[in-house]
């Protein structure tokens, strides 16, 4: 049965995002896009990375999928995060997260979730545990500073 770990995607700034080498690591898996209204989760994002890094990996993952909102290319991507958010936590390239040309990740992500763990907008929010198990998915509307994800990373870094 996959698991979180048996899936890699292209980084946003060349070569491979391998989530393999994150094996026992807590994920947080994130589809994002640069010109949405929950953009400045990216904020959020970032400061959860620095919080909790080497215990927790944060992932972004553009797509345009919801409203064109994330329309430029790799580059035009990188230099907006990183000027207007100092990101700095792993990124792969911009893909789809929805519909029949999902990247397999996001396919079992919706598969493990249910229907209504698909991505409905940016900024959807996916907690997979140090097996590589989805453990829960979090909509647009819960930032990255909910209490809620917060106390659900929590437990899931208590876990062995």
């Amino acid at each position: 049965m996959p698991c979180a770990y048996d899936f890699s995607l292209p980084a946003l700034t060349g070569g491979t995002v391998d989530f393999a080498g994150w094996k026992g690591k807590p994920l947080l898996i994130v589809n994002t896009a640069s010109r949405c209204g929950f953009t400045p989760q990216y904020e959020g994002l970032q400061a959860l990375w620095r919080e909790m890094e080497g215990e927790l990996v944060v992932v972004g993952v553009p797509s345009n999928d919801f409203g064109a909102q994330e329309p430029g290319s790799a580059a035009d991507i990188e230099t907006f995060c990183h000027r207007n958010y100092g990101v700095s936590f792993p990124m792969t390239e911009k893909c789809h997260v929805r519909g029949p040309q999902a990247t397999p990740l996001f396919r079992w992500l919706a598969a493990e979730g249910g229907f209504f763990a698909r991505p409905r907008w940016n900024f959807f929010k996916y907690l997979i545990n140090r097996q590589g198990e989805l453990t829960n998915w979090y909509s647009s509307l819960t930032p990255p500073s909910a209490s809620r994800l917060r106390d659900a990373v929590a437990r899931v870094l208590l876990e062995d």
